[in-house]
């Protein structure tokens, strides 16, 4: 099992930057990939970012690229989301995800979430 705790969530102002982080315990051994979901009422969870547990490859949904950073610390097994330049459709409860199978952007493919931390962004 892995367990996954978020913390940072927010409200900022449209332009703002938020930082959550994602702590890692449990088998984290058999991680593969660390993603990062987020999800708005009535819609399905949409893939934000993910990196390869090793930290070597990090992917991004279109609409955060050069805005969002994802990265890990290896020493506290901590993934992290830099947000910057938020804007008024990034408002969303954040979910952190685990994959042990190498397959990160697909929902079903993660065996382990975190609860979830709510982002607002206010214009």
């Amino acid at each position: 099992q892995v367990q996954l705790e978020e913390s940072g969530g927010g409200a900022v102002q449209a332009g703002g930057s938020l930082r959550l982080s994602c702590a890692a315990s449990g088998r984290t051994f058999s991680i593969c990939f660390m993603t990062w979901f987020r999800q708005t009422p009535g819609k399905e969870r949409e893939f934000v970012a993910a990196i390869s547990w090793g930290g070597g490859n990090a992917y991004y949904v279109n609409s955060v690229k050069g805005r969002f950073t994802i990265s890990r610390d290896g020493s506290n097994d901590t993934v992290y989301l830099q947000m910057n330049s938020l804007q008024p459709e990034d408002p969303a409860l954040y979910y952190c995800a685990a994959s042990t199978t190498c397959s990160y952007d697909d929902p079903k493919a993660n065996r382990y979430w975190g609860q979830g931390t709510q982002v607002i962004v206010s214009s």
